[in-house]
């Protein structure tokens, strides 16, 4: 036993010190698949991320009563789906234990399961806001062989309007702008919900890490009025904004990408 404590110790010393071992380019100690587990772990066990989830949707229902219609249009709410209806959490898990990044096949494998849970506090807002008589559209950037698989879990948690008409999946672009634009031809829009900046407008599709801080500046005033932001620390667009959205980069060089974002002292 006290072998083992030694060699833990030296090892852990040794990663301190670039002179004996380059830590940086352990797989062991991947940014990549260390960063995922951890934020996963946050996302399943943290107390904070389900009150800031509780605090979004709480905002939202104060913002539906509040809503004052500007046209006989029937009431509509867009929402994304993973990580904002559903919680995907155990994804990226499984994925980063056997060292794999996303793929999209893996990622089939998993909605097939029709398994995720939801994020606390979007059942009971869709559900009122239901009662209130606004519609629920989800536009999703899952792909069209997800439609039965998504659907099933969504009314396995018996969401509202969980049905092939108010799912909107990618079809060609990853842009969910037009998809928006089909359902205000046709509704007035209440609110966003999302956890990607590219939930919300076509100022955030493809954009630069500076122009999408830039473009958040330029919407301060809707953050929390029109659009209602859910906590997601596992992925988005801001880590393809840095990976300029290659998306084809290897795990070890997305890693090395990411560290020279990182600030210390």
């Amino acid at each position: 036993m006290k072998g083992i404590i030694v060699l833990c110790t030296l090892f852990l010393i040794s990663c301190n010190s670039t002179k004996k071992i380059d830590c940086n380019n352990n797989q062991e100690h991947s940014m990549i698949f260390d960063g995922k587990i951890f934020t996963s772990l946050y996302q399943q066990n943290a107390a904070e991320y389900r009150a800031l989830c509780l605090q979004a949707y709480n905002m939202a229902a104060i913002r539906l009563d509040q809503f004052k219609p500007t046209t006989k249009l029937p009431k509509a709410i867009i929402t994304d789906i993973d990580e904002t209806v559903l919680d995907n959490s155990p994804y990226p898990i499984h994925q980063a234990l056997i060292s794999k990044d996303f793929n999209s096949d893996s990622w089939f494998e998993w909605s097939s399961m029709s398994a995720a849970d939801t994020v606390p506090g979007a059942p009971a807002f869709l559900k009122f806001a239901s009662k209130l008589g606004v519609e629920i559209f989800y536009i999703t950037n899952r792909e069209e062989r997800e439609r039965d698989c998504t659907l099933k879990n969504l009314i396995k948690y018996d969401l509202p309007n969980a049905d092939t008409n108010h799912l909107f999946l990618k079809s060609g672009t990853s842009s969910k702008e037009i998809r928006r634009q089909k359902v205000a031809s046709t509704h007035e829009i209440v609110m966003l919900i999302g956890d990607n900046l590219g939930d919300f407008s076509k100022l955030f599709d493809k954009k630069t890490s500076q122009e999408r801080t830039a473009n958040v500046d330029v919407s301060l005033n809707e953050f929390g009025n029109k659009f209602i932001v859910i906590p997601n620390p596992n992925y988005g667009d801001w880590e393809g904004a840095l990976l300029k959205y290659n998306y084809k980069l290897s795990s070890k060089q997305k890693d090395s990408v990411y560290r020279n974002f990182l600030k210390t002292y």
